[in-house]
């Protein structure tokens, strides 16, 4: 399917709108200028009926009664009949070719307008009554002060030729806004293609951008309407280039720990097979049994922290009782810490309820935990405090400076020797999952070289129960 094309899309709709709101104009000037023009017609109708209606009024005595041809009302144009009392109705000639309903009965001194129609002629008529003026025949009667007789008129008048110009001024305005939208397709594409230049230009340098150039970034245009665009564009790289670094940094881990624990097996199947040890099935498959476990607690491991870290592992919002919860936590270090003849302790009272989520809590607490019991000394005192601010694990930690707080939470970190199942992932995982749930995590060493870890949970307590 062919895309379509944003300038066509804008001349439409600038077409569209120069026909509704020109259109909208033409119509309503056009109601303007025929409702001015039929007032000044009327106006002007009513004008020449009341002077055509005084001055034939007063020539009474015309012969036959009729005015000749070019004479006011006999033009061929314009038409009359006039009715006094007392009078013979004095007519045009020719006479009105139309007459309205009604004429002469309903005729009174507010003057009536009517719209005539009589074959190929446009007519306008107006009909009033009024006194018959008082001419030097009349001197008596209006000696002897007798009302004076009342005439009626009817003037008609051809509007052909009005209705002509109003044709030719519907027709001016009706052309006014096609003719904007045959300019508007014509002309528009032009000058929207002109203008949308900088996104061509914008085009052309995102090309070059991608995985293979990391880093690089577009710079503002200087535009309004582009400028967020851009610095959209430029988020999206940011994100990209950091899902890249996780993926890089996820793919160099798990190589590193991989071949390293497939070393571990290839020499121990080589030894086994060149200089047998003696030792039976059941210990040889423990043994990789053993490597095995630790190369999948790796890749989970890895695989928690690089969803974490992306934003793909969203926390689960649940209310949690935590003293019970803490219970099975130390419960699961138990054997770790009489193993190596550790003192594991707890004191202090937990909150009632913590809004939280129960497994990304566990990575925590329990790495924590963990590498307390696991690199502690043997015969030391493992300590957790709680209370309602958060909890805080603290252990004799007598290699460590303050200058490696600092590499705390950096992927395969470790101090000491690998010890059995720890790749150097659990610091890493307890931060990123502490981010995730909001909360506070904090390390230091204290004069006595005892290393405290400090949850703060402050925000997520709530006295609910589940």
């Amino acid at each position: 399917m062919r895309p379509t094309s944003l300038s066509a899309r804008v001349t439409v709709l600038l077409a569209i709108v120069c026909l509704l709101v020109l259109g909208g104009g033409a119509k309503l000037m056009d109601w303007r200028i025929d409702h001015e023009m039929a007032s000044r017609f009327r106006a002007d109708l009513l004008s020449q009926a009341r002077t055509l209606g005084n001055m034939v009024a007063l020539e009474q005595d015309a012969p036959n009664g009729r005015l000749a041809a070019g004479q006011p009302g006999g033009d061929g144009n314009s038409w009359y009949e006039l009715r006094c009392d007392g009078a013979a109705p004095r007519r045009s000639d020719p006479p009105p070719p139309a007459v309205p309903e009604g004429w002469p009965d309903d005729t009174g001194p507010q003057p009536r307008f009517a719209r005539l129609g009589h074959h190929e002629h446009h007519l306008d008529s107006v009909r009033l009554s009024f006194p018959r003026p008082v001419g030097e025949d009349d001197e008596g009667l209006a000696a002897a002060n007798a009302a004076p007789a009342t005439c009626r008129l009817l003037f008609v008048q051809d509007r052909h030729s009005l209705d002509q110009l109003l044709l030719a001024i519907d027709w001016i305005l009706a052309l006014g806004p096609l003719l904007a939208a045959v300019f508007a397709l014509i002309v528009v594409p032009l000058v929207v293609r002109r203008g949308l230049r900088p996104i061509g230009a914008l085009v052309e340098r995102m090309r070059g951008i991608g995985p293979n150039a990391p880093g690089q970034r577009l710079a503002a245009v200087g535009l309004k309407e582009l400028d967020p665009l851009v610095a959209r564009f430029n988020d999206v790289l940011g994100r990209m280039d950091d899902g890249l670094a996780r993926e890089r940094q996820f793919a160099s881990g798990l190589a590193h720990e991989t071949r390293t624990r497939l070393a571990e097996l290839r020499v121990l199947a080589e030894v086994e097979a060149r200089y047998p040890s003696g030792r039976s099935t059941p210990e040889l498959l423990a043994e990789i049994g053993s490597i095995g476990a630790e190369l999948e607690a790796t890749v989970t491991a890895l695989l928690l922290l690089t969803r974490l870290q992306s934003g793909l592992e969203q926390p689960q919002w649940q209310t949690l009782t935590l003293a019970p919860w803490l219970e099975r936590q130390l419960q699961r270090q138990h054997a770790t810490a009489a193993a190596r003849d550790l003192v594991l302790s707890c004191e202090g009272t937990p909150p009632e309820g913590l809004h939280t989520d129960s497994a990304l809590l566990e990575v925590i607490v329990g790495n924590l935990l963990g590498n307390a019991c696991a690199y502690a000394p043997a015969g030391g005192t493992v300590r957790l405090r709680v209370d309602t601010r958060g909890l805080s694990i603290d252990n004799a930690a007598p290699g460590l400076t303050d200058a490696d707080l600092a590499s705390f939470g950096q992927r395969f970190w470790r101090k000491q020797l690998p010890h059995a199942g720890h790749a150097g992932l659990g610091l890493a995982l307890t931060t990123a999952a502490a981010q995730a749930l909001g909360l506070a995590l904090d390390f230091r060493l204290d004069p006595q070289q005892r290393l405290h870890a400090t949850l703060d949970w402050r925000a997520a307590i709530t006295s609910e129960t589940p």
